[in-house]
């Protein structure tokens, strides 16, 4: 790549992006080939020596101690003495060149999503980064904050920095980059001008064929009531209050989308409807068997298995895949098993039908692993991803919840999944989609539920409302947040 530029890198999931940019950053080393840096050839062991030749990588996951301060957190692990005041002052001075705003004492843990993101980047540069990799930079991220990030980015860019951003979000990429490089398989395809290429142009490039980019959405047919909520509030572990009095119903056969800026009780949401939250007295959650929908049965202060002790089929694809939804060290075969394991009657778990699953999965959403008993956590994060989605839709569910559903996925998956969810809503199935992508918010769901800090900010029709709304409507809390369009 070249001075003062910025770079896009596509490719599917498990195309070796991060693998080639871990490369890059000293987290690993290559087994061949050879890394120039500035016309020299560079050997990069371990991530001092990038640093040492100016490349810093702000991971997708941010590596920061929540309890320490941003110049704590800036400074940590470098042989300078610390000096509090002089830190500010260097760390206020970047600030002011790149259009950052960042409080040098502020606790990590007070902290926005985009202002630790922020954090990151200014990490980076005070250990005086020339080469900045960003890992999906944009996942979590409101539209406005968003485009702030590219007009940093834009500043740097101006003062000679390199850029490379990892992104699927392909309007990104056509707005900010200069030149795009795309990886399929573990190859290098080629690199275009930004200027020169198009959505479709790029696409076909990753992934060898044509691919539709438009989201079917049906209209929903003979929608019934299955979920209704009432007055649903919770507080976190500290006691603080990450929902408040949030009211709505959820129809068979249409996709209710949640939007929200990361951190708003979109996960709460779904986890207290699934049992997994303790929520506040004067919380109702009922549920309308499609057999019976004159009796609702109430969710509040059932557990998970008492929950599905009713009958009630919630399926829950969570936000943190490897920590809740799967176990790392097992296979396709044994995480499908997880799912049914209480059907058996032998004290002999059967597998044959667990792995006829796992084969299907594995082929209909092209999961890249080398067998269905690979363990889990070697597996890129989108095939994960795959992995835990396709599960949780074969368990035929009447309602089905999905938290960032498609996080991590490239386009041609992510299109697979809508077609999924599509085809469970009409069956109708009721479906719950939190997504970070307002685009496919407003192009897949029926309405959508908006949540700023905690409370609901209003329930609009995702067929009229535009992307500019929903952002206002995320980041400024109108009339108690209770009011609906």
């Amino acid at each position: 790549m070249k001075r003062g530029e910025i770079l896009s890198l596509l490719g599917e999931n498990g195309s070796g992006k991060t693998t080639l940019m871990n490369m890059l950053s000293g987290i690993y080393y290559p087994d061949a080939g050879q890394i120039f840096i500035s016309g020299k050839e560079a050997s990069i062991r371990d991530p001092h020596d990038a640093l040492a030749l100016g490349i810093g990588m702000i991971h997708q996951h941010f590596k920061l101690v929540d309890v320490f301060t941003a110049a704590e957190n800036i400074v940590l692990g470098l042989k300078d003495k610390y000096e509090p005041a002089k830190v500010c002052d260097k760390v206020r001075e970047i600030c002011a060149k790149y259009g950052f705003d960042v409080d040098p004492m502020q606790k990590v843990y007070d902290m926005s999503v985009s202002q630790k993101q922020t954090l990151e980047i200014v990490k980076v540069l005070y250990r005086g980064a020339d080469i900045l990799i960003l890992d999906e930079p944009t996942a979590v991220l409101t539209p406005q904050e968003t485009e702030k990030l590219f007009s940093v980015m834009r500043n740097m860019k101006a003062d000679g920095k390199s850029i490379i951003i990892i992104t699927h979000k392909l309007h990104e990429v056509l707005s900010v980059s200069d030149r795009v490089s795309i990886l399929r398989k573990g190859e290098y395809i080629g690199t275009v001008e930004t200027k020169d290429a198009n959505e479709l142009m790029l696409t076909e490039m990753m992934v060898g064929q044509k691919v539709s980019l438009n989201i079917e959405r049906p209209e929903p047919e003979n929608p019934h009531i299955r979920l209704k909520i009432k007055n649903l509030s919770c507080r976190d572990r500290e006691g603080v209050k990450v929902l408040d009095n949030v009211s709505f119903e959820a129809y068979s056969g249409e996709i209710l989308g949640i939007a929200g800026i990361s951190g708003c009780g979109q996960k709460e949401l779904l986890e207290s409807i699934a049992g997994l939250q303790n929520v506040a007295p004067g919380s109702s959650i009922e549920f309308f068997p499609p057999n019976d929908e004159t009796s609702p049965r109430q969710l509040v202060g059932k557990s998970p298995k008492d929950i599905q002790s009713y009958g009630i089929s919630l399926s829950f694809v969570p936000e943190d895949r490897l920590g809740m939804g799967l176990v790392g060290s097992m296979g396709m075969t044994g995480n499908v098993m997880l799912k049914s394991y209480n059907e058996g009657h032998s004290f002999f778990l059967h597998q044959k039908e667990p792995r006829k699953l796992a084969e299907q999965i594995m082929a209909e959403l092209e999961v890249n692993t080398p067998g269905i008993n690979t363990p889990v956590r070697r597996l890129s994060g989108g095939n994960v991803q795959k992995v835990l989605v396709g599960r949780e839709i074969a368990s035929a569910p009447s309602v089905l919840m999905t938290a960032y559903a498609v996080r991590g996925l490239d386009i041609n998956t992510s299109y697979t999944i809508y077609h999924l969810l599509n085809e469970q809503k009409k069956r109708g199935v009721a479906v719950i989609y939190v997504g970070e992508d307002l685009d496919v918010l407003l192009e897949l769901c029926d309405r959508i539920l908006v949540l700023c800090a905690g409370k609901q900010n209003g329930i609009v029709d995702a067929r009229s409302v535009t992307k500019e709304q929903i952002g206002m409507m995320m980041t400024n809390l109108r009339n108690g947040g209770s009011e609906n369009e």
